[in-house]
């Protein structure tokens, strides 16, 4: 943990288990929190991944960044993330999500369920994975009482509000679609502010972690030109001005990343940053500058 923070990467699991290796250890090196597998058709499967680094690290927490959760029967799921748990010494997070890619349901011969089934389903799966984390007679058992730590990432309202209800952890999108439909931007500062409240009238006493993905990371001494680079990509939507105070955009100095992250853990509450394996070398001097 550097100071207050967390910082994970989320990784693309390669086809060699040298490659693999050396990523997490790369990760641990250069001081990350949390080495996470994303769970997409046609990339290893991320429970494997995660017992093979908890082998080859030490410190690192080791995260499913997020699980396709529809394609999973509960049952079968609570099994393989308390042995995972095992393997792992208790090192796993658990990172689920209800399923957004069309074409990965198709490529598995399932039907493509409405948003409102995969949320269904991502319930039953949390109230499965809580009925078999309290029952003395699971086998494999959890490391601690209640099982390894829930994230939930999402953005409606149901999925946040069974978030609030939930998850250890809550891991917010922060991002939006281009107006030409091509490519992910930015969502604003007042977006993501309004989703963080939603999920704030809804936790009553409890006090979950918050958690965002960064897509847009750009360590560079000359912030302003970066800005308005980042401007244009969002067609229109965003000026340099508003991406400014936008958490998902990480840019300029590792001095002034720094300074961010601490407003935004004012504005928003985000202490647990997840970065893209692309941008794992380049954001370590920013924890750097942290310490």
């Amino acid at each position: 943990m550097t100071g207050d923070f967390r910082f994970g990467v989320n990784m693309v699991v390669p086809d060699s288990r040298a490659a693999w290796v050396g990523k997490c250890r790369q990760a641990e090196d250069l001081g990350f929190d949390v080495v996470s597998a994303a769970d997409h058709l046609g990339l290893a499967p991320p429970f494997p991944a995660l017992v093979l680094a908890g082998e080859v690290t030490s410190r690192v927490k080791l995260n499913t960044f997020v699980l396709n959760t529809p394609f999973y029967n509960p049952v079968l799921l609570a099994r393989d993330v308390t042995g995972t748990d095992q393997f792992t010494e208790g090192r796993l997070e658990l990172g689920l999500g209800a399923g957004y890619v069309k074409q990965e349901f198709e490529a598995a011969g399932m039907p493509f369920p409405s948003a409102r089934e995969r949320v269904d389903h991502l319930e039953r799966t949390i109230l499965e994975l809580e009925r078999s984390y309290a029952d003395p007679e699971h086998k494999p058992a959890p490391v601690r009482a209640g099982g390894p730590p829930l994230l939930l990432a999402g953005r409606g309202d149901r999925i946040l509000t069974l978030a609030a209800e939930h998850a250890d952890i809550i891991g917010f999108t922060g991002t939006a679609k281009s107006p030409d439909g091509a490519a992910l931007i930015p969502a604003s500062a007042e977006d993501i502010e309004e989703r963080v409240e939603f999920v704030r009238s809804k936790l009553g006493d409890r006090d979950p972690e918050f958690n965002l993905l960064c897509h847009f990371v750009n360590i560079t001494e000359d912030r302003a030109a970066a800005l308005e680079e980042l401007a244009k990509r969002t067609q229109g939507v965003l000026s340099a001005g508003q991406l400014a105070e936008v958490p998902t955009a990480l840019v300029g100095s590792p001095a002034d990343v720094a300074e961010q992250l601490h407003a935004h853990r004012e504005r928003f509450g985000l202490t647990y940053y997840t970065v893209l394996e692309q941008d794992m070398a380049q954001f370590a001097p920013v924890l750097e500058a942290l310490r």
